[in-house]
C-alpha cells in the first residue's frame, strides 16, 4: 500500500500505575510502548553521575548514577573527543576521564537483563521539530525527509538560526519538521536552549548519583515523537490523561493538539482492532501466516533468530512458486512483529531457500519496504552465502516480552522440562545412590503425578528389579505442587 493511502491513529491506555499507547496504520497494530509506575523508562534522562572504575583495556568505564547496577560508557560517547570522535582515533579513556570524577551523563540504553545502563556525555535534549546537541557542532536532518531540497532548506535554516542566536552547538532536524517554516523550527531552538540552561543550572547544583533531567511521560513522548503527517487522531481514554495532553499540546505542540479525542465508548479501548489479542500474540514462539506457513521467533540475550516454514501451504503452481509466495508474506510479517516486538540488536532471518536470484532480491525488498516507516534505527545486509538475512535493529528499550514476561518458574527460562520418563531414571539412579551411601528400611519416592504414574505403569518391572537390587521396599507419593522435573528420594 502506498504512503499516500496511509493513515495512523494512537490509542492512549490508561489504568491504575500504568499507561500504554499502540501505534496502528490502516487499524493494524505496530507498535506497542508500555510505562509502567513502578518502573518508568530511563532513556535520555540525564543524571550527575561518578566515575566509579576505568578500564583501559576495554576502553570504557563504569559510572554510578545511583541505579541498581553501575552503568557503561565507553570512550566513544565521551564528548570531549567533539568531532573527532567520528575519526578512526580514539583518544585512551585516561585522557578523559578519571575514578572519582562527576560528570553530566544521558541514558543512551536502558539496563537490558544483567547490563547496566548505557551512557553517553553527548546529551540530546529533543522538541517536536528539532533534536538540540548542545555537546556537538554537526547538523542532521532525519533520513524519511528523502527530498533534496527540502534537507537543504531544513537544514540551511537550522544553520542560519544557530548563527544569529550565536550557538556554538548542533541539531537534527527530524521527520515532523518537514514542511514546517523558519519561524517554527525557531520556536522550538528556543525551547531546546532555555532547557539545556535548565539542565546546566541543576546539575552545577545537584550532588553526585542525582537524577538532574527526566524524560517526559509516556502519553507527552507520544506527542513529541510518534506524531506525523499521517496520525489522524490520538484516541484518550482517561479524562485527567486528556487534559494534561491537551494542556502540554496547546503549550508546546499546536499542531498535535487538534488531533486529541476523549475515547468514551464503554468498550475498552484496546479492543479496538484486536490490540490486546495481537499483545498476546506476540509474545508466542509462532506467528501463523494466512498462507499456511509460519514463522519462529527465538530471542536469546545475544541475538535473535527468526525462521520461516512453507507450512501447510503447498501453492498452486511449483515448489519455487509455493517458497517464494511465502518468503514475500513472512517477509512482511517479520517486519511487522520486529516493531511489535521491540526486537533489537542482532537479527538472524533464515527464509526458505530460493533458487532465483530474482526471488530472493524481491523479497529482500519487501522486508525493506517493510520497515521504512519503523521508528528504529535499522540496517540489513545482502542476502549471505548461506542464504541468510542478517540485520540489526537499535536497541534501547527492552524488548516487549522482557517488559511484560518473565522466565518460567519451571523450567527456569530454558523453555523446556525433563519428560517423565527421564525423571522416572534420574529417581533410580538416586535411590541406588543413596542405597550405597546409607543405611535405611524404606525409601520414599515423592514426585509429579505424571512420573508416579509412569513408575506404577511401564516402569513397574523396573522399579521391582530395583527394589531386589536394593533390599529396599520403595513406596510412591504423588505431590500436587511439584513440577514435572521435581522429585524428592526420603530415607524412612
Amino acid at each position: 500500500m502506498s504512503d499516500e493511502l496511509l493513515k495512523e491513529e494512537i490509542l492512549v491506555n490508561v489504568t491504575p500505575s500504568e499507561v500504554r499507547a499502540a501505534l496502528l496504520e490502516n487499524g493494524v497494530l505496530q507498535e506497542v510502548y508500555i510505562e509502567r509506575a513502578s518502573r518508568r523508562g530511563l532513556i535520555s534522562n540525564i543524571y550527575k553521575g561518578r566515575v566509579s572504575r576505568v578500564l583501559p583495556g576495554m576502553q570504557a568505564a563504569f559510572v554510578d548514577i545511583g541505579l541498581p547496577r553501575t552503568a557503561f560508557l565507553h570512550a566513544s560517547d565521551i564528548s570531549p573527543l567533539a568531532d573527532a570522535a567520528s575519526g578512526d582515533d580514539v583518544p585512551n579513556i585516561k585522557e578523559l576521564i578519571r575514578e572519582g570524577d562527576e560528570i553530566m551523563v544521558q541514558v543512551a540504553k536502558e539496563p537490558l537483563g544483567n547490563k547496566g545502563a548505557r551512557l553517553t556525555t553527548y546529551i540530546t535534549l529533543p522538541s517536536r521539530l528539532l533534536v538540540l546537541l548542545p555537546c556537538s557542532t554537526s547538523i542532521g536532518v532525519s533520513a524519511r525527509i528523502e527530498e533534496d531540497e527540502e534537507r537543504e532548506r531544513l537544514r540551511g535554516i537550522v544553520t542560519e538560526l544557530l548563527e544569529e542566536q550565536n550557538l556554538n552547538c548542533g541539531a537534527i532536524v527530524r521527520t515532523a519538521a518537514e514542511g514546517a517554516d523558519a519561524e517554527a523550527l525557531a520556536t522550538d531552538l528556543r525551547y531546546t536552549c532555555k532547557l539545556w540552561e535548565v539542565v546546566q543550572q541543576r546539575c552545577s547544583k545537584a550532588g553526585v548519583k542525582t537524577l538532574v533531567h527526566e524524560d517526559l511521560s509516556l502519553p507527552m513522548r507520544v506527542m513529541r515523537d510518534m506524531v506525523t503527517t499521517d496520525v489522524e487522531r490520538i484516541l484518550v481514554d482517561s479524562d485527567d490523561y486528556f487534559g494534561a495532553m491537551k494542556s502540554f499540546a496547546s503549550t508546546y505542540l499546536p499542531d498535535v493538539e487538534p488531533m486529541l479525542e476523549l475515547y468514551k465508548r464503554r468498550r475498552p479501548i484496546f479492543d479496538l482492532h484486536g490490540i490486546e489479542d495481537e499483545i498476546r500474540k506476540s509474545l508466542e514462539r509462532n506467528i501463523s501466516l494466512k498462507s499456511g506457513g509460519y514463522v519462529i521467533f527465538d530471542q536469546t540475550e545475544a541475538m535473535t533468530t527468526v525462521d520461516v516454514n512453507t507450512g501447510g501451504y503447498v501453492g498452486h503452481r511449483n515448489l519455487e512458486e509455493t517458497i517464494y509466495r511465502t518468503n514475500l508474506e513472512a517477509a512482511v510479517a517479520i517486519a511487522r512483529q520486529l516493531r511489535l516486538r521491540n526486537l533489537g540488536g542482532i537479527i538472524i532471518i533464515d527464509f526458505i531457500d530460493m533458487e532465483e536470484a530474482e526471488h530472493r532480491a524481491n523479497v529482500l525488498h519487501m522486508l525493506e519496504k517493510s520497515l521504512a516507516r519503523d521508528h528504529a534505527r535499522h540496517q540489513i545486509m545482502p542476502v549471505s552465502p548461506l542464504g541468510l538475512i542478517e540485520m540489526t535493529r537499535k536497541r534501547t528499550r527492552e524488548s516487549l516480552q522482557h517488559v511484560l514476561a518473565e522466565d518460567c518458574a519451571g523450567c527456569s527460562g530454558r523453555g523446556f522440562v525433563m519428560t517423565a520418563e527421564t525423571i522416572c531414571f534420574e529417581v533410580f539412579r538416586e535411590v541406588i545412590r543413596q542405597s550405597r551411601q546409607f543405611e535405611f528400611e524404606e525409601v520414599l519416592v515423592l514426585a509429579h503425578e505424571d512420573v508416579i504414574e509412569l513408575l506404577i505403569d511401564e516402569q513397574a518391572s523396573s522399579l521391582a528389579e530395583l527394589e531386589e537390587q536394593t533390599g529396599k521396599s520403595i513406596r510412591l507419593q504423588a505431590e500436587s505442587l511439584y513440577l514435572q522435573d521435581q522429585f524428592d528420594v526420603v530415607l524412612m
